[in-house]
């Protein structure tokens, strides 16, 4: 079977498009030669900055010759039919065959396509992946129609096999496929021709060219690292720089150099930011000091001097880019000691968070008020969690987190710090917009996490007040993770948490603390608050409009009023008005919205969603703490063999208990008794149900959730000695109503552990 070789040539491809762009040449190829018939045993696809590679092993020469049959109308049926027929198939009236069927006869069209070979197939397949493939940009030039991500200059298309190498005829806009190509753009650029995949990758490395990114890396990496070695110190790891400077060169060529004394005291953040986003710099710290005392630079060749020339224009253009950096430092730091960090932060007045939710100032002053409410709960002083919230946004208008908007919370923490001020602000200023996501580090310290909540919440119940939830895929608001950051935040760090308590304490902040303020003041204020009301278009019931004006006449009729009957009666206006918008508001289960995500995340944990429904459905499901908890012990509970029995018990004793009140018409909930037992088994179970419901309230009281499985478990052996022995449907009416009672005490005791109708299987 031949072998596929196929480069597409052409100038620098950006490095952010090389890996997607590897796997949709591979899959658009393979696909296309599966379609048409082809078969092959395995694909790779490589890139470099200027060329695209797929090579297939293993593809057949030919595609098979198929023969189909497709059963046609009746040979009685209308005209227009049978030529519908006729045209479906491509065949003639004289080329269908006539057969007898169930219902008579009917035509056959029996039809044969002959296989076709291999290069006429590919260049097909790969004219078309060429002319409609999907880069994120591409561009036109000359006087072609082509479109590719940067001009394409060639394509290698060979394929090969024992007798040898054959160019795949192929012509796209004048340019032709041939079996040659081109190494490194400096040191080899002349032109080579090549037999096969293996001398392709020989050749190319000869020219001075890596074809795998994968290899690529891994010679940056160890590369960087050797160097930093040497001197006794290490490469900050980048991944993801790591990837990128890969797709920029062809033939790696580390370099390491020095960070000038004057910017040595930079954070080392800082330092790391700027060299990676503006030069894709790799950083060198000093284990033993943590400062960043070096960078390593990735050369695409290599050089007479040794590279002593890059590294020199790369030290000029990374001394401008640190005293960039150097000046918004010391900026930053002048206004922090003059005029501190709320000072700093005072402009954010002016910022809009939201046009409906106000201005980025308004937010901290509802951030405030909630973190100082939860701070209790995270054991943080109130009065500390308070200052971080005043603060923690501030660095927002600073000028390093105006270039570099990755670092806003740890600039904050650094300049918190400068200030003098606690330990636990600054942590909270760099820790309050965390857990990030999935895998981000839940912070520990009460003060940041009680900000952390609140910050978070407040996100939550504001964009949920003005409706706009995420919809299907779409979470402009980042919603989805905010609220997987709240049940983290809580679960990382076990706390007891009402959430109602708290969603409601948000509600409350956010819809009346805005409304008071614009509506306090001088009764000329109150009149121009209002006519800002109506020019902004702010919703304000009808009844909350004619309260007003009526308050507002009463001055016009000359009626004077003490200023604290007027601030009276403005709150009660304004209560008036939180109290629909808490309403409304509370029509929209934000509850749910935290149990879809807490679904999402106990999945994760090997806890399945029915056994969450289960645990939901009992009182205090808004205490994530005790929701996963008692998860936990049911999972645990349902994959012992005691469990599975009692669940099928359960579920036999409900089914039998809702078909007799359906029937009945009544409700079986109490009244059973002892002494209308009939059989050993029921009376044996009416005393595991006494041992079972004495030793599981208690348990559940103290949040002993595995001495309440433990007690529920032991009801499995005389349930199931029950229904083995004793008909529940006797003939006597008296001991029917006592056993159905006595299903109804076996549900509702199973019930207080958790639902368990919702269990599946």
């Amino acid at each position: 079977m031949p072998d596929l070789l196929i480069e597409l040539f052409s100038e620098e491809i950006p490095a952010r498009m090389q890996s997607t762009a590897r796997e949709t040449l591979r899959k658009m190829v393979t696909d296309g030669l599966v379609e048409a018939g082809l078969t092959y045993a395995h694909a790779a696809a490589f890139s470099t900055p200027r060329r695209l590679t797929l090579a297939i092993e293993g593809l057949t020469a030919e595609s098979p010759t198929l023969r189909e049959e497709r059963k046609g109308p009746q040979t009685t049926a209308p005209e227009k039919a049978i030529e519908g027929f006729l045209r479906s198939t491509g065949l003639t009236r004289d080329q269908l065959e006539i057969r007898d069927d169930k219902k008579g006869q009917v035509y056959f069209a029996v039809m044969t396509r002959p296989g076709r070979q291999a290069p006429g197939i590919i260049a097909e397949v790969l004219e078309k992946t060429i002319r409609s493939f999907p880069w994120p940009k591409s561009m036109r030039w000359g006087a072609g129609s082509l479109r590719w991500v940067r001009p394409l200059h060639g394509i290698l298309c060979l394929l090969t096999s024992e007798a040898g190498a054959e160019v795949v005829p192929l012509d796209i806009d004048g340019i032709r496929a041939g079996n040659t190509t081109r190494g490194h753009r400096f040191m080899a650029p002349d032109e080579f021709s090549v037999t096969s995949f293996e001398d392709y990758t020989a050749k190319l490395k000869s020219a001075k060219v890596v074809l795998d990114s994968a290899e690529r890396e891994e010679i940056i990496w160890n590369e960087a690292k050797t160097l930093a070695f040497a001197r006794g110190l290490e490469v900050v790891e980048d991944r993801g720089l790591l990837t990128e400077v890969a797709g920029l060169v062809e033939w790696p060529v580390a370099l390491m150099g020095d960070i000038a004394e004057d910017f040595l005291a930079l954070p080392p953040e800082v330092l790391q930011t700027s060299m990676k986003e503006h030069q894709k710099f790799f950083s060198v710290r000093n284990p033993a000091t943590g400062r960043i005392e070096g960078f390593v630079t990735v050369a695409n060749r290599e050089t007479a001097d040794n590279g002593a020339t890059i590294l020199k224009g790369n030290l000029k253009v990374l001394s401008a880019r640190l005293s960039d950096a150097k000046f918004f430092w010391e900026h930053d730091l002048r206004v922090v000691r003059t005029e501190g960090l709320e000072g700093m932060g005072a402009g954010l007045a002016h910022v809009t968070f939201h046009n409906k939710l106000g201005s980025q100032a308004e937010r901290i002053a509802r951030i405030e008020t909630l973190a100082r409410e939860i701070a209790p709960l995270t054991g943080a002083a109130p009065d500390l969690a308070a200052q971080a919230a005043r603060v923690v946004k501030s660095d927002l208008r600073s000028a390093m987190v105006g270039e570099f908007p990755e670092l806003q919370g740890l600039m904050g923490s650094y300049y918190a710090r400068a200030e003098g001020l606690p330990d636990a602000v600054a942590d909270a200023c760099k820790g309050h917009y965390s857990p990030l996501g999935p895998s981000d580090e839940v912070p520990t310290d009460p003060v940041t996490v009680a900000v952390a909540l609140a910050d978070k919440i407040d996100t939550l119940t504001g964009f949920w007040a003005i409706d706009e939830k995420p919809t299907g895929s779409k979470d402009p608001f980042a919603l989805r993770r905010a609220a997987l950051g709240v049940i983290r935040l809580v679960l990382g760090n076990e706390l007891r948490v009402r959430l109602g308590v708290v969603l409601s304490n948000a509600i409350e902040v956010l819809l009346a603390k805005p409304f008071m303020e614009r509506a306090s003041g001088t009764e000329t204020e109150w009149l121009e608050t209002w006519k800002r009301f109506e020019a902004e278009g702010v919703d304000v019931p009808t009844k909350m409009l004619r309260n007003f004006k009526k308050f507002l006449l009463l001055e016009v009729a000359g009626e004077r009023l003490k200023s604290e009957d007027k601030l009276d009666l403005a709150e009660k206006i304004l209560s008036e008005r939180t109290t629909e918008l808490r309403a409304e508001y509370d029509e929209i289960s934000l509850i749910s919205f935290f149990h879809d995500r807490l679904k999402v995340f106990l999945k994760e944990q090997n806890i399945p969603y029915d056994v969450i429904d289960a645990v939901l459905s009992m009182p205090g499901a808004d205490d994530l703490t005790l929701v996963v908890k008692r998860a936990e012990a049911l999972t645990a509970f349902l994959k012992t063999d005691d469990g599975t029995n009692l669940i099928q018990g359960f579920k036999r004793a409900n089914n039998i208990l809702t078909q007799a009140e359906e029937k009945d018409g009544v409700e079986y909930s109490f009244g059973a008794d002892p002494k209308f037992a009939d059989t050993a088994e029921e009376k044996a179970l009416f005393a595991a149900l006494d041992r079972a419901e004495a030793a599981i309230a208690p348990a559940m009281q103290a949040e002993d959730f595995a001495a309440a499985m433990a007690a529920m478990a032991a009801l499995r052996a005389p349930i199931d000695a029950f229904f083995t022995a004793v008909q529940i449907n006797a003939d006597n009416q008296i001991l029917r109503r006592n056993r159905l009672n006595l299903l109804s005490r076996i549900r509702q005791i199973c019930l207080s552990v958790a639902d368990l109708t919702k269990i599946e299987g």
